[in-house]
């Protein structure tokens, strides 16, 4: 993604949160902002028991206890947010942003 940010000029500012562990009100905004449901925002969700009829806050709850469950890169701007696989939604995103 780094790469193809520089290549378009677009400063960002990347956020490890394996480093910066998200809390579950902050992890909800992120989610809010996308207009998915968390579930759609994960990878290996039924290996943790989650599935499409678990609550959100539950589904929130098990990404901030396991960060790996957490698909991405989520790209953010300003009151908007994308899974960005493929990278080029990240684009999309920041063109209409």
């Amino acid at each position: 993604m780094a790469t193809l940010f520089r290549e378009n000029g677009i400063d960002y500012e990347k956020v490890n949160y394996f480093n910066e562990p998200f809390t579950e009100a902050n992890l909800a905004k992120l989610v809010a902002k996308t207009g998915v449901r968390p579930i759609k925002l994960t990878r290996g969700a039924a290996a943790a028991g989650l599935t499409d009829e678990t609550a959100d806050a539950d589904v929130i709850k098990a990404m901030v206890a396991d960060p790996n469950l957490i698909q991405r890169p989520i790209v953010e701007v300003g009151d908007r947010a994308v899974l960005a696989r493929p990278i080029e939604k990240a684009l999309e995103l920041i063109k209409e942003g």
